[in-house]
């Protein structure tokens, strides 16, 4: 049983960053196999939280390297990124774990430095609150 919470927090971990992978079906296909719901909850939260706080600090020291010819993005596009998170402000991160736009949001928090507590209090509750009501529903369900 304990590589299933380990595989959980691996994949959320992954699904957090810029890579492509979805925490969802598994921590579903673990639920049904009986894993228990709070161990899931806390493998799934913590391992795609910590992802996210990679990002963070990939953002934060990203800026140091904005003025080479292979970085990413150009001026105008990180402009727009930060007015866009700016707009809405922190508060913003309670969204990070929607799919397209919270790993870039959360790298654009990085290149802002939003204050990291802050960051981890805010990405850390969204995540968990996702992760409680994909538990509670697939309960419903079955």
């Amino acid at each position: 049983m304990f590589f299933g919470y380990v595989s959980l927090f691996a994949t959320s971990f992954i699904a957090a960053t810029l890579l492509p992978a979805s925490s969802e079906v598994l921590l579903l296909a673990l639920a049904q196999q009986g894993y228990a719901p709070l161990g899931l909850w806390l493998a799934a939260t913590s391992g795609n939280t910590l992802g996210s706080c990679v990002n963070w600090y990939l953002g934060k020291e990203l800026l140091r390297f904005q003025h080479k010819r292979w970085f990413p993005v150009s001026p105008q596009q990180l402009h727009k990124a930060q007015l866009q998170f700016q707009r809405y402000g922190s508060w913003s991160l309670l969204l990070a774990w929607l799919p397209i736009v919270g790993d870039p949001l959360t790298l654009v928090a990085g290149t802002l430095r939003v204050r990291f507590s802050l960051f981890l209090m805010l990405v850390a509750l969204g995540k968990g609150a996702r992760y409680a009501l994909l538990l509670v529903l697939a309960r419903q369900l079955w």
